[in-house]
Order: C-alpha cells, then sequence, then structure tokens
C-alpha cells in the first residue's frame, strides 16, 4: 500500500465526515470516569454536530469538560479527532442548524418525546492512517488548522 498525501488523507477524512452515518465519542467525567457510545453523525463543513437527551453521560461530561474525542468506525481507515465540544438545548438551537442536523442524520430530535441537546464539537486535532506505514504523518489538522 502506498502512503497518502496529507492531502489525500484530508480528502478522504472530510469525505468520510460527510457521508457516515455514525461516529463514535468518547467523553470522560471531570473525575476521569471514561464513557464512549455511538451517535448519529452530522458535519457541518467545520464542526460534528450530535444530539442526545442533555441528562446522558455524554451530554454531562461535556458539560464538565467541555472535550470529546470522535472516531470513525473503520480500523482499516483510521479517523480520530480531538475536539473542544459545548453543549446546546435543542430549543435554544437556531432552526438552520437543528433543520441541518435533521438533514443530514436522518431523524429530527425536536420530533421525538424529551429533551434533547445539540453537542458541537469543533476539531482540534485530527489523525488518520491506514495500517502502520502511515503512523508517520498521521497528524492532518493541529490546532484546528489543517496541516498541509
Amino acid at each position: 500500500m502506498e502512503n497518502r498525501s496529507a492531502e489525500s488523507r484530508i480528502a478522504d477524512t472530510l469525505r468520510r465526515l460527510e457521508s457516515e452515518a455514525d461516529v463514535w465519542i468518547a467523553t470522560a467525567s471531570a473525575a476521569g470516569a471514561p464513557h464512549l457510545i455511538p451517535l448519529s453523525l452530522a458535519w457541518d463543513g467545520t464542526n460534528i454536530l450530535l444530539a442526545t437527551p442533555p441528562g446522558s453521560p455524554t451530554a454531562r461530561n461535556i458539560d464538565a469538560t467541555g472535550q470529546a474525542r470522535a472516531s470513525l468506525a473503520d480500523t482499516d481507515d483510521v479517523v480520530v479527532i480531538v475536539a473542544s465540544a459545548v453543549v446546546t438545548p435543542f430549543e435554544r438551537t437556531p432552526d438552520d442548524v437543528a433543520d441541518s442536523f435533521a438533514e443530514r442524520a436522518g431523524w429530527d430530535p425536536r420530533k421525538n418525546d424529551g429533551r434533547w441537546a445539540l453537542l458541537t464539537l469543533a476539531p482540534e486535532t485530527i489523525h488518520a492512517w491506514k495500517g502502520e506505514p502511515e503512523l508517520v504523518g498521521r497528524t492532518i489538522m493541529r490546532r484546528g488548522e489543517w496541516v498541509s
């Protein structure tokens, strides 16, 4: 397998963020207790948008720490994202953002029972690699800027 350039890894990562339906989200409580869960993925071109009940461990952990990690599911084509994160009640989410999430994720939390929160993950670091040969050069985003 030939190693991909940073530009190719970025393009592949963006394609996956735009097309994949789900993402694994890892958070930790303020005390350090880990939590991992799959959620529906919506990518707005800059941020990962997710929905969960506001009392869920994921929302509580993000409220406490302001941090999350995301990973796309394929272990042969790894994408790991370190992000700052915020929780916003869906009732305070602008309609265009909520509509975008609903269209991209294929479901609308506003039409479901119970309260829902929008999680917005702003990528700070992204690593992408296919197998051991691509471990070198796996960082394709640093401090929120794409590496070229």
